[in-house]
Order: structure tokens, then C-alpha cells, then sequence
């Protein structure tokens, strides 16, 4: 048994050593595409510079103490990792530098991110909770299976008899419960609150949107329905690809397909608007649309739908919209200026500029650091 504490507390060390460097790095994991590539479940296989265990060295006998040996004050130690017989930029035979994976699982990546991010919890805002009904053992009638017999609570019951008839002997105290003593566990179904919660993404999928802010897009994506998963308990992700026309396309379409062609952003907003209406009533559900763009757009009566769309109908469902526009050499950039101009006040409302994939880790912190 002292073994088994032994393990424990060093798979804890090892477990606090691992969540030190994926905190360290947590930067670098979210401006690459790596973990949306590869999630599968509840876990994803994280690489982790190499992890040094601190640990003895010791020396030859024969080599002498602290400050023992050739050489004058003044000289440089220690110049060079070079091998015995080996030139400085020569190959080598000796294993190079490996990275370690390891399982981390969802729950746990969204702790660290919470922390490094210093993310408060989100508090659901003016949204009716929804009850699941969960079943449990917490009542007790007289009859049911053997297995679920309750000894104790039988017992009790033939204590209570055996007194109350005048039967129990102090002196021999022996309680035979018979049938009518009896008590048995049973089901008990109650109704526990949920927050439930629905994120719709919207991602600019034209022309004027490169292959490098389509990953961008996916890869900010996948850390905000990270977090969001961990926050509620239920929670459903619906996806909208548009060009000049939008569709409702599933998870492995979204992180994966490339397409292009013009722009026209109302046709997103109509479409998400639309799913709003017959599938999330405000009352019952939590809601965050995302929406992702290079800001261009295909002419400014179109730009005026999508902000008369926006005021009248998906702000006022929604506990936070969200507007990312990522830079691109091609788009003009300008939708996040008409947003900004309409919606400045509005705290319902958040807007991050996202240059590059260097400015994700600020990105979701701008989305994500008001609670929601």
C-alpha cells in the first residue's frame, strides 16, 4: 500500500510537471492546427517539449573536485556539446531530441486555458434553465426485489413493532423483522436544472478568404467550443459556411472543406436568424453566435440588411454576438468599421481584429473574457 501512495504521488507530480508546459506553451497550441485535426472524444494527444525530471549526476572518481584540472582564470568551460572526435555542424550517432505526446483530456484543456487566460465563468444571462428529469434510489416503499432490500430501515421498523406490541426483552434482545417490516429502495425520479446552451459558427468561405484565414477561423473555432463545453452541461454546435449564398454544413465540413465565390453576409445572418426562430426559443436556451469574416462584403444595402438583421432579430435571442475579422491581403475590411459604428454601445455585442495566427490567444480572451 505505501508503493501505491508512492505511485499516486508521483503520476500527480507528473500530472502538475505536464500541466506546466502545456500552460507554458498554450500560446504556441493555439496558433496551430494540430489538436482540430485530431480530436476524437474527449481527449487529444498533446506534444510536449521534452520533460526533464530533475536528478543526481555523478562524475568519474578519477577526475578530481570542484575547481580541480588544467587550465588558467579567465577560460571558457564547457565550450561546445560536441562529441569525442567530433567537429562542431558534423553528423552525429547519437538520438535527437524527441517530442512527447500525451492524452489530455477536453475538460482539462479548458481548466488550463480558464487559467491561463484568467477567464471568468460564464453566468447565463436572463435564460430560463431547462430540468432533465435524473432518476436515483432515494425512496423507500414496502415492497420490491430482495437486492434492493434496505436491512437497516427493515430493521428499524421491526424494532418499532416489536417495542410498541410489547414484545421486545431488553434482556434478549433478538428482532425478527417479518414480512410486514419489510422496506425496499426504489426509484425516485426529480427534475435537476441544465443549462443548455447552442453556439452557432458562421465562417466566410469566399474568394477573398485564403486558406490561411479559413485555419485561422477553424482553429479559434475549436478553443472557444473547448470552453464553452466545459462551462454548460448541454450544449449543441450548428455550423454556416456563405459566400453569396449560405448553407448549414456538419463539424467535419466546417474544419475541413475549402470553397470560394462572392460575398454577401445577410444570407449567413437570415439563415442563422432562421434556425433561431424554430429550434432555440431565447427562454429556454443560451445563445452565441460566432461569426467570422474578412470584412468585405458585397455592397453596402447588403451591409445595411445584416445590421437591420442583427438589431431586430439575433442580438436581442442572444446572450453575446460575436464578430471575428480576420486580416486578409484581399478583403477591404470594413464590416468590423460598420459593426463598431451601429453596435459600439451595445454590450451584447464583442468585436476582435485577428491579424494572424499570433493573435488567437488575444482573440478569444477579447470573446471570452467578459464571462459571456
Amino acid at each position: 500500500m505505501a508503493n501505491l501512495g508512492k505511485i499516486k504521488q508521483d503520476h500527480q507530480r507528473f500530472k502538475q510537471i505536464v500541466r506546466g508546459k502545456i500552460k507554458d506553451n498554450l500560446r504556441d497550441y493555439m496558433s496551430e492546427g494540430e489538436l482540430t485535426g485530431q480530436k476524437g472524444g474527449d481527449t487529444v494527444k498533446v506534444p510536449l517539449p521534452r520533460i526533464d525530471l530533475p536528478e543526481f549526476q555523478y562524475g568519474d572518481k578519477e577526475s578530481g573536485g570542484v575547481g580541480m584540472g588544467d587550465g588558467e582564470v579567465g577560460d571558457v568551460i564547457g565550450e561546445g556539446d560536441e562529441a569525442p572526435g567530433q567537429e562542431p555542424g558534423e553528423a552525429g550517432q547519437q538520438e535527437g531530441e524527441k517530442e512527447r505526446e500525451v492524452d489530455v483530456t477536453l475538460e482539462e484543456l479548458a481548466e488550463i486555458m480558464g487559467d491561463e487566460l484568467e477567464l471568468p465563468n460564464i453566468e447565463p444571462k436572463g435564460r430560463d434553465e431547462i430540468e432533465t428529469v435524473e432518476a436515483d434510489l432515494k425512496g423507500i416503499q414496502k415492497t420490491g426485489p430482495e437486492s434492493l432490500r434496505d436491512f437497516k430501515r427493515t430493521y428499524k421498523e421491526a424494532l418499532k413493532r416489536t417495542i410498541s406490541t410489547g414484545e421486545y426483552d431488553p434482556d434478549d434482545p433478538v428482532v425478527v423483522p417479518i414480512k410486514d417490516d419489510r422496506r425496499y429502495r426504489s426509484w425516485e425520479e426529480e427534475p435537476v436544472p441544465e443549462s443548455n446552451a447552442v453556439i452557432i459558427y458562421m465562417m466566410d468561405v469566399s474568394g477573398s478568404m485564403g486558406d490561411e484565414q479559413k485555419e485561422i477561423v477553424r482553429i479559434e473555432s475549436f478553443w472557444i467550443d473547448t470552453w464553452l463545453r466545459h462551462q454548460y452541461n448541454g450544449i449543441e454546435s450548428r455550423y454556416i459556411f456563405h459566400d453569396a449564398t449560405a448553407k448549414e454544413v456538419d463539424r467535419d465540413t466546417f474544419f475541413h472543406t475549402r470553397e470560394s465565390g462572392g460575398t454577401m453576409i445577410s444570407s449567413a445572418y437570415k439563415l442563422c436568424l432562421k434556425m433561431l426562430e424554430e429550434d432555440y426559443p431565447p427562454q429556454q436556451w443560451n445563445i452565441y453566435p460566432f461569426h467570422f469574416s474578412d470584412g468585405d462584403n458585397w455592397s453596402v444595402d447588403d451591409t445595411n440588411d445584416c445590421m437591420e438583421i442583427l438589431q431586430d432579430g439575433i442580438i436581442p435571442k442572444s446572450n453575446l454576438f460575436c464578430y471575428g475579422q480576420v486580416e486578409s491581403p484581399y478583403g477591404s475590411g470594413q464590416f468590423i468599421k460598420d459593426l463598431n459604428e451601429h453596435f459600439d454601445e451595445d454590450e451584447e455585442v464583442t468585436l476582435s481584429e485577428i491579424e494572424n495566427r499570433d493573435s488567437i490567444y488575444d482573440s478569444i480572451k477579447d470573446f471570452l473574457g467578459k464571462g459571456l
